[in-house]
């Protein structure tokens, strides 16, 4: 990817029509065996149905059927909208946009859309939220009571040698200071988390950061803000990361918040008309509601229940037979006895809301197969940091899963393991570990996992580099290679 002009970078961060550009290029230019990847995918077809029938699985749409005997499932977590169901949706006069959609809308240049309310405590939400003052609109800002709040906002410098605050936490040694099951168990871990001037060590860091977001940001002393900004304040500590959360791209952000943006804490119970109508009595009358909600991030509709529960993929509790939870239960509470032994730190998180979820939590080995059927994967269900190298990592370990080039445990040890990292992540991350897929701090620990078991080091550069240098997917430029070399 050719570096963007200086005017689009932001300490080294830039405009997301660049990375969309380097793809629809990527795979135009990238050709195997004389077809290039455009012309491989079929565009336009929906997966209905997909079931194993005579040890081949049959993915089903509406006009066609693929009969296969592997399959990847890569649609990921953001792939399918989370519009929450609000009572008089179905008749409200204003229009509801989704932020999948924010971009192709026409809210910032209507003249007809002048009242915009943003409903979300994300980054997705706060981009919409400045982009419509920006764009001269009056603003109201929606964040739900009853989830886990504002999300934190951080601000983008580095310090030192680093260009930016993703560089620091791109960095090994960064990952070393979040008590983790993924990271290597070396001495420095145990010193950190197993002795209290290590565990003062820690808090001191997290603390510190904590505390340069929150008063960056002034929520309680800033001059002419609004009433309610005070109420963007996360509600929990930043090492717990309870809720959501990501990197300021505007240096102005917060001065043009504070004063021109009416902040609601508050659950929507009703729309009516083009009236949003919230929990503690206050009416928002908006021209089009901005849905920076999310993503419905387990979505299989196309397998059949029986077949979520086989697979490990997240599914209602009540399809789950009685000795399928019995067996998780056990493998759960006893790994979570283990994480607490390693990880005291853990046993005593903040008073927060927790955000329970109505499934099953994912049960997938290394997040992307399943302890029994090695014909299937599944790449991108991991909430990883930095998703360019997840996703190479993934793609790589999952091509040597599904071509046999690996030596995995038997199904009960990888039960084992993902029932130690499901416990662990629970334990972390609170109500973002609920589904067992968030590794937010420990995408190097995750992708180092992932390449240690297939055999590749053609990545790392020494020890020196390899704590406290940045990892970045150009690191792995090599793997493929490397890959052909040693599996060939």
């Amino acid at each position: 990817m050719d570096r963007p002009p200086e005017s689009d970078l932001y300490y080294e961060f830039f405009k997301a029509e660049h990375t969309t550009n380097y793809l629809e290029s990527y795979v135009d230019e990238h050709c195997y065996a004389g077809h290039n990847l455009r012309s491989r995918i079929q565009f336009g077809f929906s997966v209905k149905t997909m079931k194993k029938e005579d040890k081949a699985w049959v993915v089903g749409g509406d006009t066609a059927a693929y009969r296969s005997p592997k399959v990847i499932v890569a649609s990921g977590l953001f792939s399918a909208p989370n519009i929450p169901k609000i009572s008089g949706d179905d008749t409200f006069e204003a229009p509801i946009i989704h932020q999948e959609r924010f971009g192709q809308s026409s809210v910032l240049v209507s003249p007809q859309l002048q009242k915009v309310a943003v409903v979300g405590g994300g980054k997705s939400a706060a981009d919409m939220v400045y982009a419509c003052v920006k764009a001269g609109k009056s603003v109201s800002w929606i964040i739900r009571a009853s989830g886990t709040g504002p999300g934190f906002l951080m601000p983008p410098m580095g310090k030192g040698p680093y260009k930016n605050a993703f560089e620091i936490g791109s960095t090994r040694v960064a990952g070393t200071l979040s008590p983790s099951l993924i990271s290597p168990d070396t001495w420095w871990t145990r010193f950190l988390f197993g002795s209290r001037i290590g565990q003062k060590i820690v808090n001191a860091v997290w603390v510190g950061a904590d505390k340069e977001i929150r008063d960056g940001a002034n929520f309680h002393g800033r001059a002419n803000a609004l009433p309610g900004f005070a109420d963007l304040e996360p509600q929990s500590p930043l090492f717990w990361e309870n809720g959501t959360g990501g990197l300021l791209n505007r240096s102005d952000f917060w001065e043009t918040i504070a004063p021109n943006v009416q902040v609601y804490l508050d659950d929507i119970v009703q729309f009516s008309g083009k009236q949003i109508h919230l929990r503690e009595g206050a009416t928002v009358v908006t021209d089009v509601v901005l849905c920076g909600t999310g993503w419905n991030t387990a979505s299989f509709d196309f397998f059949e229940p029986q077949e979520l529960v086989r697979l490990g993929l997240p599914h209602n509790l009540r399809d789950e037979p009685t000795e399928h939870a019995q067996l998780w239960s056990r493998l759960e509470a006893q790994a979570d006895r283990e994480v607490l032994e390693r990880f005291p730190i853990l046993a005593t998180p903040p008073d927060h809301h927790h955000k329970t979820v109505e499934t099953t939590p994912y049960r997938l080995y290394n997040g992307i197969a399943p302890s029994e059927d090695d014909s299937i994967a599944f790449l991108g269900y991991f909430n990883v940091g930095n998703y360019f190298k997840g996703a190479e990592c993934q793609a790589i370990w999952a091509t040597a899963f599904l071509d046999g080039k690996l030596q995995l445990p038997k199904p009960e040890s990888r039960q084992l393991k993902i029932a130690r990292h499901v416990a662990w992540c629970k334990r972390r991350y609170l109500s973002n570990g609920e589904l067992g897929n968030f590794v937010l701090f420990e995408s190097n620990a995750y992708t180092d996992e992932l390449l240690q078991e297939i055999g590749l080091i053609s990545h790392l550069k020494g020890w020196f580099s390899d704590y406290f240098k940045p990892g970045y997917a150009r690191d792995l430029a090599g793997l493929r290679d490397e890959y052909i070399t040693r599996y060939r």
